[in-house]
């Protein structure tokens, strides 16, 4: 078979569409919530309490996945997990109340927590430093896809079908992308399409890493690094998981949208938050070829976004359901053009081999956080209403850049200064 030049763009391109399915998986019960509280009679505590199951078992599952996946391989482990997820997402459509979905949602967690890890490990296999973060870019474009692809095909679904199908239809889209990766991905020395010029640009990279033993699993904790990526994680990512299964029941709550009109507008926040992710992993390479270093270029950028989310306080004072979802926009566009950066910072900080370990470490910490999070936002929409939540929601991801300026002073690799 003819080698296929820049072979590593084609498989960050290929995890970037498991990642869509794993949020369009995610996003079916977000959208059919609006139908399935009045039709399993749930209130908005219960289905907080659904929501946290599934963060809980992410939450476990990403440390124990991601040392999983380094033991296993890349192709095994991610095969693995899509496979899980994509059962556990067919079966929320026998869920009957809180606590049967809380069982489907808390072993799909299971599954889901492999997603990132797996596709971390493959781009630090894969990409030299200086192109890891527009590969990340591309890769944290999936959450914001799977957004934009789920609530117009799942109100259709529903509408059509019932609510019960859109979680067998999405849960379906796991195995035809399996057929794709079984077929495309193998280690860069090991990939029968690559090119001898692609091999060398991955093969000088990793003389450099492959001086390195792994670390040992509690050895990781010994590091002030872990856990400013472990406490950046915790404080940030249950503000974009509150746009991720809250923006529809906020539609029909507060702006009154029915499930046609939230199928033609909730998808917006999420293409800026793609488009978000995009120029922020193309920024963090931009500022490296223009003479940054990797501590300035990474952390300019989680500055930027960090305070470009703030606008979204503006939803508390504007009538207008449009202007409301337009700074939600700016505001997920600011999200995921800091994550770019952030979620890079584990493979920028240690070597390949800990990879996948590293970032189940910190994920799970972010899914930890929103874990928490999630029941605190349904009773305080039950006892109060959404304004106290955005205002949270406004602020955390400052909060997360000033754990990481706090704990890594300078953005280097570890074993360059350890």
């Amino acid at each position: 078979m003819k080698n296929q030049k820049n072979l590593r763009w084609w498989i960050v391109g290929t995890i970037f569409l498991a990642t869509t399915i794993n949020y369009i998986d995610r996003q079916a019960l977000s959208v059919a919530a609006p139908v399935m509280r009045k039709d399993l009679n749930l209130s908005n505590e219960q289905y907080s309490w659904i929501v946290s199951a599934f963060l809980l078992s992410y939450t476990i599952m990403q440390i124990i996945s991601g040392r999983l996946i380094d033991v296993l391989g890349t192709k095994k482990g991610f095969s693995l997990a899509i496979i899980w997820w994509s059962i556990a997402n067919m079966l929320h459509a026998f869920g009957k109340g809180m606590l049967s979905l809380g069982i489907f949602r808390f072993l799909l967690g299971i599954g889901e927590a492999g997603n990132y890890p797996a596709g971390m490990k493959a781009i630090s296999e894969w990409f030299p430093k200086e192109e890891r973060s527009k590969a990340v870019g591309i890769l944290n474009m999936g959450p914001g896809l799977g957004a934009i692809i789920a609530p117009p095909l799942l109100a259709w679904l529903i509408l059509s079908f019932g609510w019960k199908m859109a979680f067998v239809v999405t849960g379906a889209l796991g195995f035809l992308w399996l057929l794709l990766w079984r077929w495309i991905y193998y280690e860069p020395e090991e990939h029968p399409r690559i090119s001898k010029e692609e091999l060398r640009l991955i093969q000088a990279e990793k003389q450099v890493e492959q001086k390195n033993e792994k670390l040992p699993w509690l050895h990781y904790f010994k590091y002030k690094e872990v856990w400013g990526l472990a406490l950046a994680r915790f404080i940030s990512d249950g503000a974009f998981y509150f746009f991720v299964f809250w923006l529809p029941s906020w539609l029909a709550d507060e702006k009154g949208f029915s499930l046609t009109e939230i199928g033609m507008f909730a998808w917006i926040p999420f293409l800026f938050s793609d488009i978000g992710s995009f120029i922020g992993g193309w920024t963090g390479e931009k500022l490296i070829s223009k003479g940054f270093s990797l501590n300035a270029s990474r952390k300019w950028v989680l500055w930027i976004g960090a305070i470009l989310v703030v606008p979204v306080l503006g939803c508390l004072y504007v009538e207008s359901p449009y202007i409301a979802i337009a700074l939600i926009s700016i505001s997920l566009f600011a999200t995921q053009f800091k994550q770019s950066s952030l979620f890079t910072l584990p493979i920028d900080v240690f070597s390949k081999k800990d990879a996948a370990s590293i970032w189940g470490i910190t994920g799970s910490a972010g899914s930890f956080g929103a874990m928490l999070f999630t029941p605190i936002i349904g009773w305080l929409v039950d006892t109060i209403s959404y304004s106290p939540v955005f205002i949270i929601v406004a602020f955390l991801h400052i909060i997360s850049a000033l754990f990481i300026m706090i704990f890594i002073p300078r953005i280097q690799p570890i074993f360059n200064n350890k």
